[in-house]
Order: structure tokens, then sequence, then C-alpha cells
């Protein structure tokens, strides 16, 4: 069974950097599609971004799109989502969820698509 831990929220000033990480064990972390997802409060969760089994394949939001780089390391079977430029309308809980909806060109996009998913870690984003 995949296991998904997330790590490196925290508390950021508007413009700031962070660098979350998606750690996996249980199953090689290799044979499925990584999602990030973020949930604000009182919000619906909405994908982030996404990245296919074997890194070359890459997809964002609008709104985070030359921001964010999502990347993944599947020989240390962990997943990067660099956030740069941070703004307060991104303060949520970020989750790493795990597809097995492979293929590179149509990547899963929505959270019922993903079958595994780590236990989110808190991103604020405030002066």
């Amino acid at each position: 069974q995949l296991q998904l831990v997330e790590s490196g929220g925290g508390l950021v000033q508007p413009g700031g950097s962070l660098t979350l990480s998606c750690a996996a064990s249980g199953s090689g972390l290799n044979y499925y599609t990584i999602g990030w997802f973020r949930q604000a409060p009182g919000k619906e969760r909405e994908g982030v971004s996404r990245i296919s089994t074997g890194g070359g394949h890459t997809e964002y939001i609008d709104s985070v799109k030359g921001r964010f780089t999502i990347s993944r390391d599947n020989a240390k079977n962990t997943v990067y989502l660099q956030m740069n430029s941070l703004r307060p309308e991104y303060t949520a809980v970020y989750y790493c969820a795990a597809s097995q909806n492979t293929t590179p060109w149509r990547l899963p996009r929505l959270a019922p698509n993903y079958h595994y998913w780590g236990q989110g870690t808190q991103v604020t984003v405030s002066s």
C-alpha cells in the first residue's frame, strides 16, 4: 500500500518561497502520476500541478504558472513543489496524491482520479 507524507509547509511572507516535499513508502513512486492539490478554508480542493511518472510531462493551473515548479526524484521516492512569489491567496493545506492513471498526455486533473493521499501540510502566506 502506497503511503505519502508531505513536509515543508509553514508561514512565509508574501513574495517568499517554500519547497514542499512528498515522500512515498510502501511502493515505488515511479508507477504513479503525482498531483499537488490545495484546499483553503471554505473552499473546494483544487488541483495545482501534476507530473507524469518519468517527470517529462508537467501541468499547472494558470494562477501558479511561472511561480510553481513540480519535479520528482524517483530514486528518492520523492516529489517536490517549489513555490516562488507566494501570494496570500495561496494560503491552504497542500496535499500530494498518487494516481494510477499514467498516460502522460492525459494526466488526471480531478481529485476523484487520485487513489492515494497524504495528510497535508499547511502553507500560510501572510505578513
